[in-house]
Protein backbone atom coordinates (compact mmCIF):
# COMPACT_ATOMS: atom_id res chain seq x y z
CA UNK A 1 0.00 0.00 0.00
CA UNK A 2 2.76 2.41 1.27
CA UNK A 3 5.21 1.41 -1.99
CA UNK A 4 1.62 2.32 -4.36
CA UNK A 5 1.39 5.37 -2.95
CA UNK A 6 4.58 7.10 -3.65
CA UNK A 7 4.59 5.75 -6.55
CA UNK A 8 1.67 7.11 -7.94
CA UNK A 9 2.84 10.45 -5.89
CA UNK A 10 5.92 10.51 -8.07
CA UNK A 11 4.61 9.91 -11.18
CA UNK A 12 2.07 12.99 -10.19
CA UNK A 13 5.06 15.19 -9.48
CA UNK A 14 7.26 14.20 -12.70
CA UNK A 15 4.21 15.37 -14.51
CA UNK A 16 3.81 18.62 -12.73
CA UNK A 17 7.47 19.44 -12.86
CA UNK A 18 6.98 18.76 -16.52
CA UNK A 19 4.53 21.44 -17.09
CA UNK A 20 4.67 24.31 -18.29
CA UNK A 21 5.36 27.22 -15.73
CA UNK A 22 3.47 29.98 -17.43
CA UNK A 23 0.48 31.50 -15.89
CA UNK A 24 -2.94 31.61 -18.36
CA UNK A 25 -4.23 35.48 -18.86
CA UNK A 26 -7.16 36.99 -20.63
CA UNK A 27 -7.44 40.15 -22.90
CA UNK A 28 -10.11 42.62 -22.13
CA UNK A 29 -11.00 46.34 -20.98
CA UNK A 30 -10.51 46.57 -17.35
CA UNK A 31 -13.03 49.26 -15.65
CA UNK A 32 -11.69 51.61 -12.96
CA UNK A 33 -12.65 54.95 -11.12
CA UNK A 34 -10.47 57.39 -10.08
CA UNK A 35 -9.29 57.76 -6.52
CA UNK A 36 -7.67 61.04 -6.06
CA UNK A 37 -4.17 60.75 -7.68
CA UNK A 38 -4.74 56.44 -8.50
CA UNK A 39 -7.23 54.46 -9.98
CA UNK A 40 -8.98 51.38 -7.64
CA UNK A 41 -10.38 48.66 -10.36
CA UNK A 42 -13.88 49.31 -9.95
CA UNK A 43 -16.11 46.90 -7.40
CA UNK A 44 -19.36 47.15 -9.97
CA UNK A 45 -19.49 46.80 -14.04
CA UNK A 46 -19.78 49.91 -16.29
CA UNK A 47 -23.50 49.16 -16.46
CA UNK A 48 -24.67 49.02 -12.41
CA UNK A 49 -21.81 51.90 -11.25
CA UNK A 50 -23.28 55.32 -11.45
CA UNK A 51 -20.46 57.77 -10.93
CA UNK A 52 -21.55 61.27 -9.53
CA UNK A 53 -20.33 64.68 -10.77
CA UNK A 54 -17.09 65.47 -10.82
CA UNK A 55 -16.12 61.42 -10.36
CA UNK A 56 -13.37 59.98 -13.26
CA UNK A 57 -13.89 56.65 -15.04
CA UNK A 58 -10.83 54.55 -16.30
CA UNK A 59 -10.79 51.77 -18.96
CA UNK A 60 -7.25 50.05 -19.71
CA UNK A 61 -7.12 46.85 -22.59
CA UNK A 62 -4.84 44.36 -21.51
CA UNK A 63 -3.52 40.91 -20.70
CA UNK A 64 -3.95 40.59 -17.55
CA UNK A 65 -4.37 37.10 -15.37
CA UNK A 66 -6.73 38.97 -12.70
CA UNK A 67 -8.28 41.66 -11.41
CA UNK A 68 -5.28 42.27 -8.50
CA UNK A 69 -2.72 42.45 -11.38
CA UNK A 70 -4.84 44.49 -13.80
CA UNK A 71 -2.54 47.03 -15.59
CA UNK A 72 -3.98 50.40 -14.65
CA UNK A 73 -5.06 52.80 -17.37
CA UNK A 74 -1.41 54.82 -17.83
CA UNK A 75 -3.15 58.53 -17.45
CA UNK A 76 -3.09 59.83 -13.92
CA UNK A 77 -6.79 60.56 -12.96
CA UNK A 78 -7.89 64.15 -13.36
CA UNK A 79 -11.63 65.57 -13.80
CA UNK A 80 -10.31 69.39 -13.95
CA UNK A 81 -7.86 68.36 -16.77
CA UNK A 82 -10.49 66.72 -18.94
CA UNK A 83 -13.56 68.33 -18.15
CA UNK A 84 -12.86 72.57 -17.17
CA UNK A 85 -13.71 73.33 -20.76
CA UNK A 86 -17.38 71.73 -20.27
CA UNK A 87 -19.83 73.90 -18.60
CA UNK A 88 -22.18 72.72 -16.53
CA UNK A 89 -25.26 71.75 -17.22
CA UNK A 90 -28.54 71.87 -15.35
CA UNK A 91 -30.23 68.32 -14.94
CA UNK A 92 -26.73 66.96 -15.69
CA UNK A 93 -23.33 65.62 -14.51
CA UNK A 94 -20.07 65.25 -15.92
CA UNK A 95 -17.92 62.52 -15.96
CA UNK A 96 -14.05 62.14 -17.27
CA UNK A 97 -13.48 59.59 -19.17
CA UNK A 98 -10.11 58.29 -19.53
CA UNK A 99 -9.31 55.39 -22.29
CA UNK A 100 -5.85 53.70 -22.28
CA UNK A 101 -5.82 50.78 -25.56
CA UNK A 102 -2.88 49.11 -24.25
CA UNK A 103 0.41 48.41 -25.56
CA UNK A 104 1.23 46.30 -28.84
CA UNK A 105 2.40 43.32 -27.38
CA UNK A 106 -1.74 43.78 -25.27
CA UNK A 107 -2.95 43.68 -29.20
CA UNK A 108 -4.65 41.00 -30.77
CA UNK A 109 -2.78 39.93 -34.04
CA UNK A 110 -3.05 42.20 -36.75
CA UNK A 111 -4.12 45.33 -35.03
CA UNK A 112 -2.70 48.40 -33.44
CA UNK A 113 -3.83 50.22 -30.37
CA UNK A 114 -4.85 53.31 -31.17
CA UNK A 115 -3.51 56.66 -28.48
CA UNK A 116 -4.88 56.61 -24.99
CA UNK A 117 -7.38 59.77 -24.96
CA UNK A 118 -9.71 61.35 -22.45
CA UNK A 119 -13.22 62.64 -22.65
CA UNK A 120 -15.92 64.70 -21.12
CA UNK A 121 -19.37 63.00 -21.15
CA UNK A 122 -21.96 65.11 -20.02
CA UNK A 123 -24.52 62.96 -19.03
CA UNK A 124 -28.17 62.31 -17.17
CA UNK A 125 -27.83 62.77 -13.54
CA UNK A 126 -28.86 58.85 -12.89
CA UNK A 127 -26.42 57.56 -15.80
CA UNK A 128 -24.57 54.60 -15.43
CA UNK A 129 -20.69 54.13 -16.61
CA UNK A 130 -21.54 52.60 -19.64
CA UNK A 131 -23.83 55.25 -20.45
CA UNK A 132 -20.96 57.65 -19.79
CA UNK A 133 -18.60 55.85 -21.79
CA UNK A 134 -21.22 55.31 -24.79
CA UNK A 135 -21.55 59.10 -24.76
CA UNK A 136 -17.60 59.74 -24.87
CA UNK A 137 -16.27 56.57 -27.14
CA UNK A 138 -18.82 55.04 -29.61
CA UNK A 139 -18.93 52.36 -30.91
CA UNK A 140 -19.06 49.44 -28.31
CA UNK A 141 -18.86 46.28 -28.72
CA UNK A 142 -20.63 43.56 -26.48
CA UNK A 143 -21.08 39.80 -26.64
CA UNK A 144 -24.06 38.46 -25.92
CA UNK A 145 -23.33 37.73 -21.87
CA UNK A 146 -23.12 41.34 -21.89
CA UNK A 147 -19.16 41.88 -21.59
CA UNK A 148 -17.53 44.92 -23.11
CA UNK A 149 -15.56 43.63 -25.98
CA UNK A 150 -14.54 46.89 -27.31
CA UNK A 151 -14.07 50.47 -26.76
CA UNK A 152 -14.18 52.97 -29.77
CA UNK A 153 -13.84 50.16 -32.09
CA UNK A 154 -11.54 48.43 -30.28
CA UNK A 155 -10.30 46.02 -31.07
CA UNK A 156 -12.24 44.84 -34.12
CA UNK A 157 -12.44 41.47 -33.04
CA UNK A 158 -12.27 38.63 -29.90
CA UNK A 159 -13.44 39.40 -26.70
CA UNK A 160 -11.74 38.45 -23.14
CA UNK A 161 -9.88 35.50 -24.92
CA UNK A 162 -7.66 33.87 -23.10
CA UNK A 163 -3.63 33.86 -24.13
CA UNK A 164 -0.75 32.36 -21.89
CA UNK A 165 1.34 33.64 -19.65
CA UNK A 166 4.28 34.32 -22.50
CA UNK A 167 1.97 37.58 -23.77
CA UNK A 168 1.23 38.68 -20.20
CA UNK A 169 4.78 38.99 -19.74
CA UNK A 170 5.39 40.91 -23.46
CA UNK A 171 2.93 43.38 -22.48
CA UNK A 172 4.63 44.26 -18.99
CA UNK A 173 7.97 44.66 -20.77
CA UNK A 174 7.02 46.90 -23.40
CA UNK A 175 4.85 49.28 -21.58
CA UNK A 176 5.57 52.81 -21.67
CA UNK A 177 8.41 54.03 -18.91
CA UNK A 178 5.53 55.99 -16.93
CA UNK A 179 2.70 53.49 -17.39
CA UNK A 180 1.82 52.26 -13.64
CA UNK A 181 2.69 48.64 -13.19
CA UNK A 182 1.01 45.91 -11.10
CA UNK A 183 3.16 43.47 -9.13
CA UNK A 184 3.07 40.25 -11.30
CA UNK A 185 2.43 38.21 -7.94
CA UNK A 186 4.04 35.03 -7.05
CA UNK A 187 6.46 32.99 -9.62
CA UNK A 188 5.54 30.41 -12.34
CA UNK A 189 4.76 26.80 -11.62
CA UNK A 190 2.03 24.46 -9.39
CA UNK A 191 0.76 25.88 -6.04
CA UNK A 192 1.32 23.54 -3.14
CA UNK A 193 -2.21 24.21 -2.47
CA UNK A 194 -2.41 22.36 -5.68
CA UNK A 195 -0.15 19.64 -5.33
CA UNK A 196 -1.43 18.92 -2.20
CA UNK A 197 -5.19 18.60 -3.31
CA UNK A 198 -3.65 15.70 -6.38
CA UNK A 199 -1.56 14.00 -3.90
CA UNK A 200 -4.75 13.90 -1.90
CA UNK A 201 -6.92 12.16 -4.62
CA UNK A 202 -4.17 9.98 -5.22
CA UNK A 203 -3.66 8.41 -1.78
CA UNK A 204 -7.71 8.29 -1.67
CA UNK A 205 -7.72 6.67 -5.10
CA UNK A 206 -4.83 3.87 -3.78
CA UNK A 207 -6.80 3.49 -0.76
CA UNK A 208 -10.30 2.82 -2.60
CA UNK A 209 -8.51 0.17 -4.83
CA UNK A 210 -6.86 -1.56 -1.47
CA UNK A 211 -10.20 -1.77 0.33
CA UNK A 212 -11.74 -3.64 -2.60
CA UNK A 213 -8.79 -6.06 -2.71
CA UNK A 214 -9.74 -6.89 1.00
CA UNK A 215 -13.30 -6.92 0.30
CA UNK A 216 -12.76 -9.56 -2.23
CA UNK A 217 -10.18 -11.57 -0.52
CA UNK A 218 -12.80 -11.52 2.24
Amino acid sequence: MAALCCLLFAGVLAVLATAPAQAAGYRYWSFWEGQGKDWAYATQGPATARPADGDTIGFRFAVSEDSKNAAKPRTAPGFGAVCDRTPAKDGDKRVAVVLDFGTPADAPSGETPPPARTACAQVGKDASAGEALAAAAKPLRYDSAALLCAIAGYPKTGCGEQVNGKKSAESAESAEPAATQESSGSGGGPSAGLIGGIAAVVVLGAAGVWQARRRKRG
